[in-house]
């Protein structure tokens, strides 16, 4: 868990929505000292609530946001329950409320439980649970005011026309702001300027408003398809319903999986309810946006990193106090204190991106449904890639099924080529194989567009020295350093290191003997640059386009054709409609099958799947070309037949065989320290006091496949179960009681995603 307070997490492993020292039903009810007390839980990784005295005249219930004092520091913090959770403490141990905060209402309960629920799933301190939920402790603040106008004490009797619609606007007493009062009236913001100068209207203050307050229902509705209309249907009867549902639905790339699920985000809206929509990547999905603002006549809000700080603040208000209808966001909108959410949606709910790392590592779509089943309202999962838990989920009946078989408008699914790069290699020092290129040629000569996926940035993974074999490693991980040669410098794409390339080999000094070994997607380019010198390229990739300003920008330039091929990494798979593209190129289908992940051919599947839907959305037929060393291998054949269930059913024969997810439980055990021998002694420590049960297995502990990450050693236990095992009781059960050396970090990693 977070802090390791193991003993913390076998309290939170109790089957009950409270753990025994957070309900006050289980204290006295009499209790000498307890009187005039609450429990506060603070977001600080910190296992349960502290005892607090109320000062006088304050009157706080469970929910309601506060100010204490934790140590040497005042922090926000909730009321998790009233009365004494631990009568005999001294009372003059105990701290004092500092403050109540009005601004916002309480935390609604079932969001209590729902990070409860949480903190004893992933073995987490409820505290560190609490702060993704208070991540912006300014909103607990009044509203900020900005500047606005109302209707002036004396206004002149004949105005122009255009002052005279503002005179009229204002005339019921409320304050606006100027950008309202031009968008209400039609006006430029020049002339609500030039009244308040005339003296026509008066200055005013208002709060700032939030994000998305006003959508309108009936604007952009689309003609469904009758499998669309079935599935929008079924959809908004399971909103309507007002309890549980799970339901999968599942389509082809570009059968309208959007606009469909939009119709359960409506009837919700309807209804009164609020609405999220979780996307792995929010911040490169400028298309997503602009198909929400014509389906609701207004923009959602937004939650991702990017975000500035005052747009969090005023969309963490606007969700408390119900008046935000819809958030748009990354895994961390799901800990949003919604005041009456009533659908939350997944969309491409099998990608990686939804597991968290780091801190609390959680699962975004399976907290999802847990958020769901907390609220009594749907969670439509969504993918046309679905991962193995959620097809399995569907088989046994606990999510319910939805399908889009066809794509939207008649378009066809796109050709499949597969290129055996033993038989047809590139020419020496290029990586674009003879057949790939031709169809390049030729699109281009079409005046089609086109992409080249690899999923790897930078210009080369490796640089070494011709002379000495000097390769070029970072100082703080068992990881090469990625050349960037558009900046010139050297990056480790795991701890952020960077350096400039040095003129001459730093082991023998020798000047030009680098050499770059395979591709990135720089290298790319320039690949393309020579063999195709008319054709006009962009690269897409993370480290490229760094903000959705930038992002918008190189959509724009690819709708509006100013573009003939895309080279880019996995942003280019995700949700994006480009009707002029018409041929993918997989430039190594079979990079992401390297190394011993469990899920490596699920992963590569479900991601060269979307990016080779990203061919023929429009009215031209698509083409798309994978370049492989391994064409028998299982992955590729179904790709190249275009037969993903029966990819999905072999793979789940294997895991089932195996005993591995979605049939069997996994956890991980990450040691870390930058004291190598201390970790090893630990690590063996903990591998002699490992409780033994058939149904159990123990591996490790091994060097992680990053051995060294970050200045420190890693170690790795890996711990497989069986289905009906509780895996969190067994962990309490092993480190309950260990004391973990102060230099030694220990991590739990519940459904561990991946490997590294």
């Amino acid at each position: 868990m977070a802090s390791l307070s193991f003993k913390a997490a076998l309290v939170y492993l109790m089957d009950m929505s409270q753990s025994s020292f957070l309900s006050p039903e289980n204290a006295p009810e009499k209790a000498e000292n307890a009187a005039g007390r609450v429990q506060v839980m603070v977001p600080a990784p910190v296992p349960r609530a502290y005892d607090y005295a109320l000062p006088e005249g304050m009157d706080l219930a469970v929910g309601d946001y506060v100010s204490v004092p934790l140590g040497r520091r005042d922090m926000p913090g909730v009321v998790w329950a009233t009365g004494a959770g631990d009568p005999a403490v001294d009372p003059r141990k105990i701290k004092t409320v500092l403050q109540k905060f009005s601004a916002v209402p309480p935390m609604p309960e079932t969001h209590r439980q729902f990070l409860e629920r949480v903190a004893r799933y992933t073995m987490s301190d409820l505290g560190a649970v609490l702060k993704m939920s208070l991540s912006v402790p300014e909103a607990l603040l009044p509203p900020k005011t900005v500047p606005a106008y109302t209707r002036a004490a004396t206004v002149p009797q004949k105005l122009p026309p255009q002052r005279q619609k503002v005179a009229d606007l204002l005339s019921d007493g409320v304050p606006r702001r100027a950008v309202d009062i031009a968008r209400a009236t039609g006006c430029s913001a020049a002339i609500v300027r030039g009244m308040a100068a005339a003296g026509q209207i008066a200055a005013a203050s208002v709060a700032a408003p939030v994000p998305c307050r006003m959508v309108d229902l009936s604007a952009g509705k689309l003609d469904f398809s009758p499998a669309q209309r079935e599935a929008a249907e079924a959809l908004r009867s399971m909103v309507v319903a007002d309890r549980f549902a799970a339901v999968l639905l599942d389509g082809v790339t570009g059968s309208g999986k959007t606009e469909v699920y939009f119709e359960a985000v409506a009837a919700a809206l309807a209804v009164g309810k609020q609405a999220l929509i979780l996307l792995p990547e929010i911040s490169l999905s400028a298309q997503f946006l602009e198909r929400f603002a014509r389906r609701f006549g207004v923009s959602p809000a937004l939650w991702h990193s990017e975000v500035p700080a005052a747009q969090r603040r005023l969309t963490w208000q606007g969700v408390a106090e119900g008046r935000t209808k819809v958030v748009v966001g990354a895994r961390s909108a799901l800990f949003l204190p919604f005041a009456n959410l009533g659908v939350v949606v997944v969309d491409e709910e099998h990608d990686a991106s939804y597991k968290q790392e780091e801190g609390v590592m959680y699962h975004a779509r399976d907290m999802a449904v847990l958020r769901a089943r907390l609220g009594h309202f749907p969670a439509v999962l969504v993918s046309a890639t679905p991962s193995l838990e959620t097809m399995a989920n569907v088989k046994t009946g606990k999510y319910a099924y939805l399908r889009l078989p066809a794509r939207h408008g008649g378009a066809k699914l796109p050709d499949m080529h597969v290129v055996d790069l033993r038989r047809d290699p590139p020419a020496r020092q290029r990586f674009i194989a003879p057949p790939l290129l031709a169809a390049l040629k030729q699109n281009l000569e079409a005046g089609e567009q086109s992409i080249l996926f690899l999923n790897r940035r930078g210009y080369a993974p490796l640089t070494l020295c011709r002379t000495c074999g000097h390769r070029f490693q970072c100082p703080s991980c068992t990881t090469w350093l990625v050349e960037h040669r558009r900046y010139g410098r050297l990056q480790c794409h795991h701890c952020g290191h960077a350096q400039k390339m040095p003129a001459a080999c730093p082991a023998c000094h020798d000047e030009g003997s680098f050499a770059a070994c395979g591709p990135g997607v720089e290298r790319i380019q320039e690949e393309v640059h020579d063999l195709l010198p008319e054709a006009r390229t962009l690269v897409l990739a993370s480290d490229i386009v760094t903000s959705p300003n930038m992002i918008r920008d190189a959509i724009r330039q690819i709708e509006e054709q100013k573009v003939d091929i895309v080279i880019g990494t996995q942003i280019v798979a995700k949700g994006h409609h480009f009707p002029g593209l018409t041929l993918v190129g997989v430039v190594d289908a079979d990079l992401g099958l390297a190394g011993g992940d469990l899920r490596a051919g699920e992963r590569t599947f479900q991601l060269l799947h979307q990016v080779s839907g990203r061919a023929g959305r429009g009215e031209k037929p698509g083409r798309v070309y994978i370049q492989t060393f391994m064409p028998e291998q299982n992955v590729i054949r179904a790709l190249a037949a275009n037969d993903r269930d029966a990819f999905l059913e072999t793979e789940a024969a294997e895991r089932e065989r195996a005993g591995m997810p979605p049939f069997g439980k996994l956890a991980s055990l990450i040691l870390s320290s930058a004291d190598q021998m201390k970790l090893e002694e630990f690590c063996r420590h903990l591998a002699r006091i490992a409780p033994r049960y058939d149904d159990i297995r123990i591996l490790g502990p091994a060097e992680a496949p990053l051995a060294f990450l970050r200045g420190k050693h890693r170690r790795r236990f890996l711990i497989r179960a069986g289905r009906e095992v509780h895996i969190q009781k067994y962990l309490s059960e092993w480190l309950d009681g260990i004391k973990t050396p102060s230099s030694v970090q220990l991590r739990i990693d519940i459904d561990p995603q991946s490997f590294f």
